[in-house]
């Protein structure tokens, strides 16, 4: 039974082990969502990984002390106030997005899963913004949607260079028939 004042004891190897994961993973991954899985069979625990997995995304249990530990280092303090009651988390190694639509998905039929918020790259979410970027259009469908921005206005341009020449070509042939009518005229 340790004493008031006594020392105490430096962490677990293995503790300081899964710190450092939860801080790469956080620091690495370009989104996380948290959510609180009580009552949720590991079956479809497993069920969800492999849907997440589909996506690009990665999802874990750890002990929310280690999980706030690795908060605190990474600077991401605000984290903390999702880490109560049983909670994993879903890293998205790419599209955000589309780990939160899985996660959507899959709580309309197990509601035992409960979306906490997230973080995108440093900015933490609430529950209700998180359900908000499950909303979005894939990562694939904003590109096209970016790129026919861009188009338009070239795809314009060019159209416009195109008719300068044939419009020139019909002034040019509507004043040579001009010369010609006035011409046989006089």
């Amino acid at each position: 039974m340790a004493t008031r004042g006594a020392a105490t004891k430096p962490p677990r190897a293995e503790k300081v082990a899964v710190v450092e994961e939860v801080r790469q993973r956080l620091q690495g991954a370009s989104g996380a969502i948290l959510t609180e899985y009580r009552g949720l069979p590991v079956s479809h625990m497993e069920a969800l990984r492999r849907q997440l997995a589909a996506t690009g995304g990665e999802y874990k249990v750890y002990k929310n002390t280690l999980v706030r530990r690795a908060a605190r280092e990474s600077g991401l303090e605000p984290l903390e106030g999702l880490l109560e009651g049983p909670t994993a988390i879903a890293f998205a190694g790419g599209d955000v997005a589309a780990v939160a639509k899985v996660l959507r998905e899959f709580a309309r039929s197990h509601p035992a899963l409960v979306v906490k918020g997230g973080l995108v790259g440093r900015s933490l979410l609430d529950a209700s913004a998180t359900a908000a970027l499950a909303e979005l259009p894939s990562r694939e469908v904003l590109l096209a949607q970016l790129a026919g921005a861009f188009a338009a206005p070239m795809q314009q341009f060019a159209r416009l260079l195109a008719a300068l020449p044939q419009k020139f070509a019909y002034a040019l042939s509507a004043l040579i028939e001009a010369r010609r009518s006035s011409e046989a005229e006089g």
